[in-house]
């Protein structure tokens, strides 16, 4: 069943790579996993990047105020709703330009490793795969 995702760890933040975005979500349907989705590729800046990630992730306004609050939406709320089965989490496109930096994107990447581990410590899987244009 977890046949494309056998040799990836069960929470890690990595890039797409040799992997489609089609075939993550089919095998996150299989699992019977949360699958949250993103394209980015019109975001310029931090402030476009919270808005697309709480639209397109369907997650509550405040997670456009700051990456804390972003935090916050993929953790303890989730956590306090109940079982979760894990997560598949694709990034496409995250900018790559004078105003959303290197700093700022590892800033991003950052908030979704401190979700994998904080999952991680739960023994739920947290896979999130990125790309950059």
């Amino acid at each position: 069943m977890e046949t494309s995702l056998r040799n990836v760890r069960t929470n890690i933040v990595q890039s797409i790579r040799a992997f489609r975005v089609s075939g993550l979500q089919e095998t996150a349907q299989e699992l019977g996993q949360h699958f949250l989705y993103a394209n980015l590729a019109n975001a310029q800046t931090k402030q476009d990047v919270l808005d697309l990630l709480a639209q397109q992730f369907k997650l509550p306004a405040n997670v456009g105020k700051n990456f804390d609050a972003l935090y916050d939406c993929l953790t303890d709320p989730l956590h306090k709703s109940g079982p979760q089965p894990g997560f598949i989490v694709v990034l496409e496109h995250i900018p790559a330009n004078a105003k959303f930096d290197k700093e700022a994107r590892e800033q991003l990447l950052d908030i979704f490793r401190d979700a994998a581990d904080y999952w991680g410590d739960r023994k739920i899987p947290f896979r999130c795969f990125y790309s950059f244009p």
